[in-house]
C-alpha cells in the first residue's frame, strides 16, 4: 500500500534501502537526459562534421544531397591548394603574433584590475567599475570609427599593432577577475602584511597563485576569440603580408567568389586546428576556472 500510495501522489522515489536499486521514475529521467546530451552533440558537431568531411571531397561532390558524412574517397590535394594560392603561413604566424601577445597582455591587466577593484580601496572605486562594465553594452560596432581615427592619428593603421594595442584591456577580463578575487578571504592579505609583505608581494605570492584557474580560463577565452576574430582586421588591415588567419582565407574563394568550397573549407580545418588543440589539452583548466567557487 505505502508503494501505492508513493506512485499515486507523485513524490519523488528514492533508492531501495536495502538493494540499492533506483525507481524506475529516476531511470527514465537519466535516460531522457542522455537523449537531450546527444542530440545536442549533434546538432553542435554536425556543422564541424560537415566541413571536415567536405574539405576531403572533390568540388564536384561538395554539394551532393544529402550531404556525404563519410567521404568513400578522400581528397587531400584540398589542403595542398590551400598552400599554393594564399601565403598562409605568413597568415597563421600573424595570427600567431597577435592573438598571443593579447592574451598575455590582457591576463597581466585584467588580472592586476580586476585585484584592485576587489581588494583595494581607492576614491571612486564603484563609480569606475560602473563605468568598465558600462563599456560592455556599446558593441564594438558602435565605436569602431572613433577606434580608427585614434588608430590613424598614432600611425598604427594597417599595422598588427592596431589589432593589438586596443584589445590589451577588457572589461569583462577585469570583471571575471574581480569576481573571482572577492571570493578570496582577506585575511590570508592581512596575514601576508603583518609578515611584511608588500601590496605587490600580497598579489603577487598569495591572491595570483590562488587564482590560477580563473586567469587560465580568462586566457583561453581570449585565445579562442580572437584567433577567430574577423571584424576588425576587415577594417584595420590592408597589405596581405599582414593579414591575419580568419581575413587571409576570404582569398580562397577566389574572384567573385568563383574558388573551391571545398578548399575554401580545408583551409577553416586548418584555422580550426590550434583552437581543437587548445580544447583538448586546456579543457580541465576551463572547467576549474568556471567551477571554481560554485562551492563557496
Amino acid at each position: 500500500m505505502s508503494a501505492t500510495t508513493v506512485i499515486v501522489t507523485g513524490e519523488p522515489q528514492k533508492a531501495h534501502p536495502v538493494t540499492g536499486r533506483r525507481r524506475p521514475v529516476f531511470q527514465i529521467g537519466k535516460f531522457v537526459g542522455l537523449v537531450v546530451l546527444i542530440l545536442a552533440a549533434v546538432f553542435a558537431l554536425g556543422p564541424l562534421l560537415w566541413t571536415l568531411t567536405t574539405s576531403l571531397a572533390s568540388p564536384s561532390q561538395a554539394f551532393t544531397n544529402p550531404p556525404q558524412w563519410i567521404p568513400v574517397h578522400p581528397d587531400f590535394s584540398n589542403y595542398a591548394a590551400v598552400f599554393q594560392q594564399i601565403p598562409i603561413g605568413t597568415f597563421f604566424m600573424n595570427s600567431v603574433i597577435v592573438t598571443v601577445l593579447i592574451v598575455v597582455g590582457q591576463t597581466i591587466t585584467c588580472t592586476l584590475s580586476g585585484y584592485a577593484f576587489a581588494m583595494i580601496s581607492f576614491p571612486g572605486k564603484n563609480w569606475i567599475f560602473g563605468a568598465f562594465l558600462a563599456t560592455m553594452m556599446v558593441p564594438l560596432q558602435t565605436i569602431i570609427i572613433p577606434v580608427f581615427v585614434i588608430i590613424k592619428t598614432f600611425g598604427l593603421n594597417d599595422s598588427l599593432a592596431a589589432l593589438i594595442i586596443p584589445a590589451l584591456g577588457s572589461a569583462f577580463g577585469t570583471f571575471l577577475m574581480r569576481q573571482y578575487f572577492m571570493q578570496m578571504p582577506r585575511e590570508l592579505g592581512e596575514a601576508a602584511r603583518i609578515d611584511g609583505a608588500s601590496q605587490w608581494g600580497v598579489f603577487r605570492h598569495v591572491y595570483a597563485r590562488m587564482a590560477a584557474p580563473a586567469i587560465s580560463t580568462l586566457a583561453i577565452l581570449n585565445f579562442s576569440g580572437f584567433w577567430a576574430e574577423f571584424y576588425r582586421p576587415l577594417i584595420f588591415l590592408q597589405s596581405q603580408s599582414n593579414f591575419t588567419l580568419p581575413l587571409g582565407l576570404v582569398g580562397l574563394q577566389g574572384n567573385l567568389g568563383t574558388g573551391s568550397i571545398s578548399v575554401v573549407l580545408a583551409g577553416v580545418v586548418i584555422a580550426m586546428i590550434p583552437s581543437v588543440l587548445l580544447f583538448i589539452f586546456a579543457q580541465r583548466y576551463f572547467i576549474a576556472g568556471v567551477t571554481a567557487g560554485s562551492s563557496r
